[in-house]
């Protein structure tokens, strides 16, 4: 894969992440939910949607200790929007947040594989393949 690719898609996962996390909100809270996907089972969207945060948040920030704060983060979120769920009188369900948990988990791995076999540096950002979590 060419650096020019690598660095399209880091560009986009920057734009795309906050608009990201205000449609998951805005899915979940609203009262009256999309019905453009009611075919789909909802742990597979749940789990979509968080595997999205975290591939994003790990083509951005790269393969650092930041990198596991931003995790807990994508996962709080799941967790907080499930519990405002149920205050708002949606259903709550736990399943939800172990889908959002293991998307959010699984898109990280995705991602940061997809660093490592890029093998690419960013200029005046360290390496990303390859890098120290100590960083």
């Amino acid at each position: 894969m060419s650096p020019a690719l690598f660095r399209i898609l880091r560009w986009l996962a920057v734009w795309l992440f906050w608009p990201g996390v205000l449609l998951i909100a805005w899915g979940e809270l609203t009262p009256d939910p999309p019905h453009a996907a009611q075919h789909i089972w909802d742990k597979l969207e749940h789990f979509t949607a968080y595997f999205g945060l975290a591939a994003m948040a790990t083509l951005v920030i790269g393969l650092r200790r930041l990198l596991v704060w931003a995790l807990l983060g994508v996962v709080a979120l799941g967790v907080l929007l499930e519990i405002v769920q149920g205050i708002l009188g949606r259903d709550a369900e736990l399943g939800d947040v172990i889908a959002n948990t293991l998307g959010a988990l699984a898109g990280l791995a995705m991602a940061a594989l997809f660093i490592r076999l890029s093998s690419i540096r960013l200029i005046g950002r360290g390496p990303l393949a390859g890098g120290s979590w100590r960083d």
